[in-house]
């Protein structure tokens, strides 16, 4: 609706109906953003929407609401966390969009609040507005005791073991005469190379990626498993003090050099400028870098610099009088989409790509968009031929936003999902509990050097030497195909290698031909069957005995295997069950891999008996302690539950040994562990 309608015919039951509708949509936003990091729309959609919902409610007083999304910062915590009640409340910043809105925003409305002249100059402080989760710190004597989300400014949620995880923080500031308290504000974000690992990582294991680089640190800082926070390399800086006891600072320049000097990581590129020309410089030329940064930051932020000013200054109901947010142009485009690709991944999954009709995205020609899965392409409805938007976000491939329906004649093209490989032929399927489609074929060109490495590997058949450099060479020289031709090779095939003499040659043929007197668990691990572990192929191993029984198996055979369920099950009898897949382990047979059976240990004091392993073991290493248990009939597993019998803990040891002293299961030593073993005889 167009607000010129609005003022001009000043017709409240039109904007009273507006009000309701802006409010509900906000407030959706608000909760796929800041409750579940899966926002619908981009952020200057949302902006607009929310100067929208301002600018009705100065024109119709009446119908202003202390509930308003305008009077809210984010939105309250979701309930699986528990909250945080902070004294000096998180403020959201007004937007500017331009170096005009920043004068008229900023510097206009500060010198009528202060009284000022035009020509006195008020210093500032400038920072780039980092693309992440703001949160905040808590430090007692200089320990860190709590952190917390924004949440809605009052109320964060608390997210303090999660915070500790952060390498870059400190859990103890620096040096000596630190505040009693102090609360240190600041951003988590993650850089655009590790934001471009975990969706790698997220699309091989066919999983939904992250929009962008705040949505994905944001998921990693609100994961109830600490854990997985771990494993996210996020980072922080600090841009501003909530409460201090102890220590008095003059300005936000003096505040973060202390911060920094006490280990607390600041921005590098913050700059304190002496007016608002300098502020207005500072973010043109932040937009010329904005692409060359290691972190996505999506504007300026500019602060009066002295605190005393910020005090005078004082704040509206949301937002401070004495900074705003000064956002760059959105890094999107219209363009058509002419066509779809399929890309089959390493491990497999099969993505749709968009190709586009090249269209200038911030200096960058983008003709490609990764339209990241099929069930994203269907709930979009994206079609080819369709007029669709474009964004880049974190520098990585684009991806297509939404799709324009409003600009469709009839004549776009659904793509129907894949049903065969692009690369090899081989059956494409989906998994159960998995979005990803999957080419299952072991001789797929685009899998097969990981097919290989893993087929080499000390797991599998462990034939030693056969490292990825000299699987590319292999497939540089295109003398191996699938993991069959490796038992083909010669001597002078590897002589053809750089740097390759004649002993290394020998002893990589000794190597192969070592590895085809392998046992059934470790030629069935070999082939890299989905969700096929160690674990998972000696129980198909003990169970079938040859590959043979594995062909003719049912996948309720499969199901009936202890520890398989019914996805496992599924994904194995898939497997067996590809022509192409039985046509390379034939071959593997035919030129004297003879897979043989290990006859499990029945009887005796440890057979059915669950083993849990955890810590670090001093006396022998976990693949010597997993072969001493099942010699003697017993089970290795990863997991405590109540079905454990053992755990057995090193140094170290984690969260297992309590839950299992919580379980009541009995806990072992090494030397415990070893005298059990003996009792066994």
């Amino acid at each position: 609706m167009q607000l010129s309608l609005l003022e001009n015919r000043n017709d409240h039951a039109v904007a009273e109906k507006r009000v309701k509708e802006l409010t509900e949509l906000l407030n959706h936003h608000n909760r796929l953003y800041y409750q579940h990091e899966a926002p619908e729309i981009s952020d200057a959609e949302y902006d607009e929407l929310f100067r929208e919902l301002i600018r009705l409610e100065e024109l119709h007083p009446s119908l202003f609401n202390a509930a308003s999304p305008t009077q809210r910062v984010g939105s309250a915590p979701d309930g699986r966390f528990s909250g945080v009640t902070r004294q000096i409340p998180m403020l959201s910043l007004d937007n500017a969009t331009s170096g005009e809105e920043i004068r008229a925003k900023l510097d206009n409305r500060i010198k009528r609040e202060l009284g000022l002249a035009e020509n006195e100059q008020v210093a500032y402080m400038c920072e780039p507005k980092m693309d992440g989760l703001a949160v905040e710190l808590t430090y007692e004597n200089g320990i860190l005791r709590v952190a917390s989300t924004r949440g809605d400014g009052i109320t964060g949620e608390d997210v303090t073991k999660n915070i500790r995880t952060i390498r870059n923080l400190p859990l103890r500031l620096n040096g000596e005469n630190h505040p009693l308290l102090l609360d240190v504000r600041g951003e988590v974000y993650l850089s655009i190379s590790s934001f471009q690992k975990i969706n790698a990582e997220k699309e091989e294991n066919g999983e939904t990626p992250f929009a962008n680089p705040r949505n994905a640190a944001a998921g990693s800082l609100r994961q109830l498993d600490s854990r997985i926070t771990a494993r996210r390399p996020l980072s922080f800086y600090c841009y501003a003090p909530g409460r201090i006891e102890g220590a008095d600072f003059p300005s936000q320049e003096d505040f973060l050099k202390k911060a920094g000097e006490w280990g607390i990581p600041v921005n590098p590129l913050r700059r304190r400028v002496d007016s608002i020309d300098g502020a207005v410089d500072y973010y043109y030329e932040m937009q010329q870098q904005r692409e060359s940064l290691p972190y996505e930051i999506d504007g300026t932020v500019v602060k009066v610099d002295s605190f005393q000013l910020q005090r005078e200054l004082g704040e509206k109901s949301r937002s401070p009088l004495w900074a705003v947010a000064c956002k760059f142009p959105p890094r999107q485009a219209e363009t058509r989409l002419e066509n779809i690709l399929l890309s089959v991944g390493r491990t497999g999954v099969i993505t749709p790509v968009a190709v586009l009709k090249p269209v200038d995205i911030s200096g960058v020609t983008v003709s490609k968009a990764t339209l990241h899965n099929w069930d994203e392409v269907i709930s979009k409805d994206i079609r080819v031929g369709d007029t669709v938007v474009i964004e880049r976000a974190g520098d990585v491939i684009p991806a297509v936003v939404r799709v324009l329906t409003e600009h469709r004649d009839g004549s776009e093209m659904i793509v129907p999902v894949p049903k065969i490989c692009p690369e090899c032929g081989s059956a494409v399927v989906q998994i159960a509990d998995e979005v990803a489609y999957r080419c299952i074929g072991i001789s797929c060109p685009s899998q097969i050097l990981e097919s290989v490495k893993h087929f080499a590997s000390r797991g599998a058949m462990d034939i030693e030497g056969l490292g990825e450099r000299v699987v590319e060479q292999l497939l540089n020289l295109s003398l191996i195909h699938t993991v069959a031709d490796l038992y083909s090779l010669t001597k002078e095939d590897f002589m053809r290698f750089e740097r390759m003499g004649d002993k290394l040659a020998s002893n990589l043929l000794a190597a192969l031909e070592r590895s085809k007197r392998c046992t059934l668990d470790r030629f069935i691990f070999a082939l890299g069957i989905r969700h096929v572990g160690e674990r998972t192929a000696k129980s198909l191993a003990q169970a079938f005995g040859s590959i043979d029984n594995l062909e003719r198996a049912t996948i309720e055979e499969f199901a009936s295997i202890r520890d398989i369920g019914s996805t496992v099950a599924t994904s194995i009898f898939t497997f067996f069950h590809n022509p192409v897949n039985l046509a390379v382990i034939s071959r593997l047979l035919q030129l004297g891999v003879k897979p043989s059976v290990v006859a499990k240990t029945v009887g005796g004091r440890l057979s059915g008996k669950n083993f849990v392993f955890t810590g670090t073991l001093m006396h022998f290493g976990r693949d010597a302690a997993r072969k001493m248990v099942e010699d003697k009939g017993g089970n290795v597993v990863s997991s405590i539950s109540r079905k454990t019998d053992y755990l057995v803990a090193g140094e170290e040891s984690g969260s297992k040994l309590d839950k299992a002293r919580d379980l009541g299961i009995t806990v072992l030593g090494e030397e415990e562990f070893l005298s059990l073993l003996e009792e066994t005889h």
